[in-house]
């Protein structure tokens, strides 16, 4: 019995570590929402996204369950409140002029940060955001 359990637990973890990978937001016709639709479908796994995200024209208030953005995310004047479950983006990451108070998860930026007219530039200095999170390029405040 003990071993059916830790066999149970053991799927159910693997389970939950799985990630969902979209390649481009092109295949949902660049509609954030039909993607949205499409996750909700799915029970909202974990995803990552191997292709650029530009959130711009969206209202957008968190990420969710996104966990990595292979390409850039542009997240720039939008109301997001929160990052999710994200801890990378190989390109670049603006948030300019959002509402974001935290980098939550966040790890690693592969380009430029961008955080101008938002509260972590208010916050925070250059510094104390490379030490937060690794970011290869500037980061802009």
């Amino acid at each position: 019995m003990k071993n059916l359990i830790k066999q149970i637990l053991k799927e159910y973890a693997e389970e939950q570590e799985k990630v969902l990978v979209i390649p481009s937001l092109k295949i949902f016709n660049y509609d954030w929402n039909a993607l949205q639709q499409f996750l909700k479908s799915r029970g909202n796994p974990k995803w990552k996204i191997l292709g650029n995200l530009n959130l711009t024209d969206y209202s957008v208030e968190s990420l969710g369950n996104l966990t990595s953005v292979v390409g850039y995310l542009d997240l720039g004047w939008t109301p997001i409140q929160s990052l999710g479950k994200l801890t990378s983006v190989g390109g670049y990451l603006d948030l300019y002029n959002t509402p974001i108070k935290s980098l939550g998860n966040l790890t690693s930026v592969g380009g430029d940060l961008t955080l101008g007219d938002t509260p972590l530039s208010k916050k925070y200095s250059v510094d104390e955001i490379r030490q937060m999170v690794n970011i290869e390029g500037n980061i802009y405040m």
